[in-house]
């Protein structure tokens, strides 16, 4: 392909763009990795904005160069009750949007936020979370940190006692938005017991934890399949099922940035390890771990 004929196409695939900058194409990931040539993604590929390319081409012949595209400072992805407080508490300056992992993750890809959190489970690797933020950001300048292990299961008032997800059959349940890591879990442990979903009266949809386990309380269903830190701070029973890993994918640069800064100052200090252990259900011995780097 030759540079006159970027116009003949609205995007570039790695291979093309390869071609047209005599490169290989793993020098065309790290140049998308680092933020130096304009790209997007697409059903999980790397594509290339013809237009863009053109003008990241023309700026580097006069000595400038294309940047990594401004990231806003909001916090995406799963909503954890102990991350929201400590944004809160620490007056970091990030604005959030808890939406679900999935919907982090591509809010994350599309740079719609600064950090985004994660709690996907990968049902053939058993693996959390590196499986999903490599198939999104593969090739974004970002990195996973643990943040905490969650106690997830059934929480629930005194009129119903199940025990287990097979229980659930027969019961109001609260569901989950589709793009949140708890849908995903909830289906696959019911799959694994032999819940028959067709079988469960599901709620209305809570987009929070603190939402789903508020219906509860309310006495709108039987069930939430909820954070022991939220049942605790309810007072509802609570039946542990699994104990589950969240993580932060953050973008590179805005790690060295102020917002990104304080928060993680403010969870190295007592006062988040004393609210950790108050609210029950997260052990954060892992805090800051760095679990993968793109």
């Amino acid at each position: 392909m030759t540079e006159a004929a970027i116009v003949e196409h609205q995007y570039l695939t790695v291979k093309e763009l390869a071609d047209l900058l005599r490169l290989k194409e793993r020098k065309v990931y790290d140049l998308a990795a680092s933020g130096e040539v304009p790209c997007s993604r697409a059903t999980g590929k790397l594509l290339f904005p013809a237009a863009d390319i053109q003008a990241w081409i023309d700026g580097a012949s006069s000595g400038r160069r294309a940047e990594a595209p401004d990231r806003p400072a909001i916090a995406l992805g799963s909503h954890d009750p102990l991350l929201d407080w400590a944004i809160r508490q620490s007056r970091c300056g990030l604005a959030t949007f808890f939406d679900g992992s999935l919907d982090g993750l591509d809010r994350f890809a599309r740079a719609k936020g600064v950090v985004t959190g994660l709690h996907v489970h990968d049902p053939e690797s058993g693996d959390w979370n590196v499986p999903a933020a490599t198939r999104v950001a593969g090739h974004e300048n970002a990195v996973l940190i643990a943040f905490a292990t969650r106690s997830r299961g059934l929480v629930c008032g005194d009129d119903v006692a199940p025990e287990r997800l097979a229980d659930l059959a027969g019961l109001r349940v609260v569901p989950r938005q589709t793009e949140s890591g708890t849908d995903g879990l909830f289906r696959h442990l019911a799959a694994t017991e032999g819940l028959d979903l067709e079988t469960v009266d599901f709620a209305e949809v809570a987009r929070t934890e603190d939402e789903a386990v508020e219906s509860v309380r309310r006495g709108e269903a039987d069930v939430a399949f909820g954070l022991a830190s939220v049942a605790r701070s309810y007072g509802l029973r609570f039946v542990p099922v699994i104990e589950e890993e969240f993580a932060l994918l953050v973008d590179r640069r805005a790690w060295f940035e102020p917002p990104m800064q304080a928060l993680l100052a403010f969870c190295a200090q007592p006062e988040f390890r004393r609210r950790a252990e108050s609210y029950g259900g997260y052990d954060i011995g892992n805090l800051g771990k760095v679990l993968w780097n793109a």
